[in-house]
């Protein structure tokens, strides 16, 4: 279900049953020569959606402007100040958790949320507010890894561009036909959470936009694997956060 499809009659009902909720949080950022601007949001809300669909639970609105501040030398990027999206994030969480909902499961989608969403829920009652990337549940990590391996790499995935093909239809793979530069495992390192450098630097190392990641091997068959696996461990770790005493 999703709140903004709901009337508070049916809300209200669900409140006095103890519900919980899921919202997604995503980016608004390139992904690449075949992928989406509005990739991140587009899967952690889709995973969403269809983990719902599973635990019958309700899902708020994605927020979709949130921190890539690396990603703005690219067309298409736009990236909120980090403090100003953990702000906002702290309200809307304080917002939902005022209006009754037991608690706020998040849905992330996008590596440079993961702190601020983090520092947000420290903000808030202990307990009431999880965060959980829809790649993190481990029949998710272990798809990728078998069908991917080291080209998964790290933005423009082909698992997340599958997963939009799978919801939205393929677009020509460009220059991402070509495999891109592996990234070693100490630039992995470094660099994880989305810790990249100024936007023209970022864009001169990466000039296509991915960052290790052969986009090309996506297809929709391998996005509806990687989606339906994704929002079945969602569910499973939602219900468990929901049941909580």
């Amino acid at each position: 279900m999703q709140l903004a499809h709901m009337t508070w009659q049916q809300v209200e009902a669900h409140l006095e049953r103890g519900a919980a909720v899921m919202v997604p949080v995503g980016s608004t950022e390139q992904h690449g020569p075949m992928g989406i601007i509005g990739t991140d949001t587009i899967c952690a809300e889709a995973v969403a959606l269809r983990a719902a669909e599973l635990c019958d639970a309700i899902v708020a609105p994605p927020l979709a402007y949130t921190p890539a501040p690396f990603n703005t030398a690219f067309p298409g990027t736009v990236s909120m100040p980090e403090d100003l999206f953990q702000a906002h994030a702290t309200a809307v969480f304080r917002g939902l958790l005022s209006q009754g909902f037991r608690g706020v499961f998040v849905v992330n989608g996008h590596g440079a949320n993961v702190e601020p969403l983090k520092r947000a829920a420290q903000e808030l009652p202990p307990g009431q507010v999880v965060v959980q990337s829809w790649w993190e549940p481990q029949e998710v990590n272990e798809l990728r890894r078998t069908l991917y391996g080291d080209w998964e790499g790290m933005h423009a995935t082909p698992s997340e561009v599958a997963i939009t093909q799978a919801l939205l239809g393929e677009l020509p793979a460009n220059e991402a036909a070509t495999p891109p530069r592996k990234l070693s495992a100490e630039y992995i390192k470094a660099h994880a959470g989305d810790r990249h450098g100024p936007p023209d630097a970022h864009r001169a190392e990466f000039p296509d936009g991915r960052v290790g990641s052969h986009s090309a091997l996506a297809n929709p068959e391998d996005g509806a694997r990687l989606l339906q696996a994704a929002a079945a461990g969602i569910c499973v770790d939602f219900l468990e956060f929901s049941r909580r005493e």
